[in-house]
């Protein structure tokens, strides 16, 4: 799935090529109540979290979530499309460019008040990939998941929203922090280090071209590592599945020693 750094990547190309452009058509396979109409200016792009929302002159907005199969393309207008038109869920069209969005589930055409009181975008916490983040809040809002494992409230979107399974492990990793802790164990210095540093591996990755990183090397330090060496002890990475999703987090049993028998994801 993409998570905030890619969404605030995507967000940036599509603003560049369709802000303040005239909209001359917009097609949708999505069962969406409204469109936008031909001849609107498009106003913005905007990411929040893993969500992207592109706003029209009179007010409606277009929001769609990638989840795990869902991007967006850019063209110029004639250009041949790199996946077939069955994947595509929506096309904005403007005088020189196509924006295609491929495979997003979660398509919406939204006025401003729906957006408001959106069920998700409503609650979502604080972007960690903004350029200024409020990793204050996040705090606060982490500190009310006292019962929780650490490794599932951090891609909890509601406590702050862009951190996804890669930079879970990763971020824990970095910080030395067991992800199998629960949050109330953790002292309010070890719960805004954790955002610090996942809003500055996000904010590195926005502004960094090519593959997400989090090491000096140019690679993940322990994510999708099981069974190979850590970069710190040489230990043997290990993964288990965390929460009730089920989401694998990988981590270093030396350097983030468990307090608890963990068992081995399958």
């Amino acid at each position: 799935m993409p998570e905030g750094d890619t969404i605030w990547k995507t967000a940036a190309t599509l603003r560049r090529a369709l802000a303040g452009h005239e909209l001359v058509a917009f097609e949708t396979t999505a069962p969406v109540r409204r469109r936008p109409a031909a001849g609107l200016a498009i106003r913005d792009v905007e990411a929040r979290g893993k969500h992207l929302l592109i706003s029209f002159a009179d007010g409606v907005v277009l929001h769609t979530h990638m989840r795990m199969t869902g991007s967006w393309h850019v063209y110029r207008r004639g250009d041949r499309w790199r996946r077939s038109r069955g994947a595509m869920r929506v096309r904005l069209e403007t005088p020189d460019v196509e924006a295609v969005c491929f495979s997003a589930p979660v398509v919406e055409v939204l006025t401003a008040a729906e957006v408001a009181r959106h069920p998700t975008l409503s609650s979502l916490g604080p972007d960690l990939a903004a350029p200024q983040p409020d990793v204050e809040a996040g705090v606060d809002r982490l500190a009310s998941l006292a019962g929780e494992e650490i490794g599932v409230a951090l891609i909890d979107q509601r406590v702050t929203a862009g951190i996804g399974n890669v930079y879970k492990s990763e971020v824990l990793f970095a910080c030395g922090i067991d992800p199998f802790e629960r949050v109330g164990s953790l002292e309010e210095t070890a719960r805004r280090l954790l955002l610090a540093t996942a809003a500055r591996l996000l904010r590195q990755n926005t502004e960094r071209a090519g593959r997400r990183a989090t090491t000096r090397t140019g690679r993940t330090a322990v994510y999708g590592r099981a069974g190979r060496p850590c970069p710190r002890c040489g230990m043997a990475v290990r993964s288990a599945r965390q929460g009730e999703q089920g989401r694998v987090t990988y981590w270093c049993p030396t350097c983030q020693p468990a307090r608890r028998p963990i068992e081995a994801a399958t």
